[in-house]
């Protein structure tokens, strides 16, 4: 497994219930400021392997990316199951749910 991916999946591993994290907040703290794209590939094939909590993860204006109807109700019920309130639209107030206290890291500390 390359590190980045381990990165990535130890971020999402620790964000705590209730808070959610943007992709491209993940990539910058696993390393790759501008590897939102490839956390979007990574919960996508590796989700239930690592039982990631895939449903915390949102980009960057606080929506749900999910566009399959089925996949986007789920993630907003999960999210509502976690206390994470959402509009209408399934938009999270990131200034409220965002979560900022994972220490800033570099990619070797994850080797």
């Amino acid at each position: 497994m390359q590190p980045f991916t381990k990165s990535v999946i130890e971020i999402i591993k620790a964000i705590p219930e209730g808070y959610v994290m943007t992709y491209g907040q993940i990539a910058a703290l696993a390393g790759s400021p501008r590897g939102a794209r490839q956390v979007v590939r990574i919960l996508h094939s590796l989700s239930s392997a690592h039982s990631l909590p895939w449903h915390r993860v949102v980009n960057a204006k606080g929506e749900i990316a999910l566009q399959e109807e089925e996949a986007r109700f789920m993630q907003i019920l999960y999210l509502r199951g976690e206390g994470v309130e959402t509009d209408e639209n399934g938009r999270i107030d990131l200034a409220r749910y965002r979560y900022d206290d994972m220490p800033e890291r570099s990619p070797e500390i994850w080797l």
